[in-house]
């Protein structure tokens, strides 16, 4: 019996969906939790504290507890200026 593709794909769907929904992040208890600048350089250093936290495990690449969706935006927009050049630099040895 062979299962078409959008019927696996539906199968895939609800269990990714059914997976995730179990997950959750407890409320932060902070006074002042980091927030999007925090976010911002956390992203920018990730690659450099990644290599710290193989040494020392006290070294952290996210920050917990943080504010959330500013901390996450940050996070992102610091991690996409550190490694950002690799798109361009993709396009340039194709050839054209």
């Amino acid at each position: 019996m062979k299962i078409n593709k959008p019927l696996h794909f539906a199968f895939l769907l609800a269990f990714t969906l059914l997976i995730v929904s179990c997950a959750h992040q407890p409320a932060p208890d902070a006074y002042d939790p980091p927030g999007f600048f925090s976010g911002l350089w956390n992203g920018f250093t990730a690659f450099f504290a990644l290599i710290g936290h193989l040494f020392d495990n006290s070294i952290r690449i996210y920050a917990f507890p943080n504010s959330g969706g500013w901390y996450d935006f940050g996070f992102f927009i610091g991690a996409s200026a550190f490694g950002g050049g690799a798109g361009s630099a993709s396009s340039a040895g194709s050839g054209d």
